[in-house]
């Protein structure tokens, strides 16, 4: 599946870089390293990879930088590494578009599988048709990540994106938070629940406050659904 998938590692440690490297290359994949934030930017535009693997501490630029700089112009899968394991790193990365996280020390083999179980999901979710839900005042399109409402472009996070779209494409239905993190962040992504609270509360702030025809409705001890009034 590698066939040929680049990779870019964007860490301090030139110890991550050698050992990943080794696992990659018996994998199939081919990479490129970057040391700092900076650098890690100038790779993305230049090397153009399928990819990243990226630090949350880094000199220069820090991860969560970069990760902000990348998503406003790219949908490319973002791993990032961690050594606090603190819970709001983790969130904080998931919010701003990371696709999974893993806390070092970690597991080179742990990385690699992490690494096939992203770029599936990523490149399953590219061959689906184009996905445009509209409804009175909002239209939701998954394929370019663009949310319109009243006419008007609303910058939302992919993973805003992604959990309105879900919503919307079944109104009524109640989708419970492990349900929510299962089809958004993948069946195999091991993430707190509380990750749903904050995104669904960071989406209603970007709503407008007058009367619509729809609704996000909390469904309380379950999860939430999109309504309409």
């Amino acid at each position: 599946m590698a066939g040929g998938k680049h990779v870019l590692i964007c860490d301090d440690q030139l110890i991550i870089h050698e050992t990943l490297k080794v696992y990659l290359e018996n994998e199939g994949f081919t990479h490129c390293s970057a040391y700092n934030g900076a650098e890690a930017v100038e790779m993305f535009e230049s090397q153009n990879p399928d990819l990243i693997i990226l630090d949350l501490m880094m000199p220069k630029k820090s991860g969560m930088d970069v990760c902000r700089e990348i998503r406003a112009k790219s949908r490319v899968p973002i791993i990032m590494l961690t050594a606090k394991g603190e819970e709001i790193d983790r969130i904080l990365g998931l919010e701003l578009g990371a696709d999974d996280y893993i806390v070092k020390p970690f597991s080179a083999r742990e990385v690699i599988a992490r690494i096939k179980a992203v770029l599936r999901r990523f490149d399953a979710a590219k061959g689906e048709p184009q996905r445009v839900i509209r409804m009175p005042g909002i239209e939701i399109n998954i394929t370019n990540y663009e949310v319109r409402i009243n006419g008007r472009k609303v910058s939302f996070t992919p993973k805003e994106v992604e959990i309105l779209h879900l919503l919307a494409s079944s109104p009524g239905r109640v989708f419970d938070r492990e349900q929510i993190l299962s089809k958004v962040w993948g069946y195999d992504f091991f993430g707190d629940t509380r990750v749903v609270d904050t995104q669904i509360k960071r989406i209603r702030q970007k709503l407008p406050d007058e009367d619509m025809a729809w609704t996000i409705k909390t469904v309380y001890g379950v999860g939430y659904k999109f309504e309409n009034c």
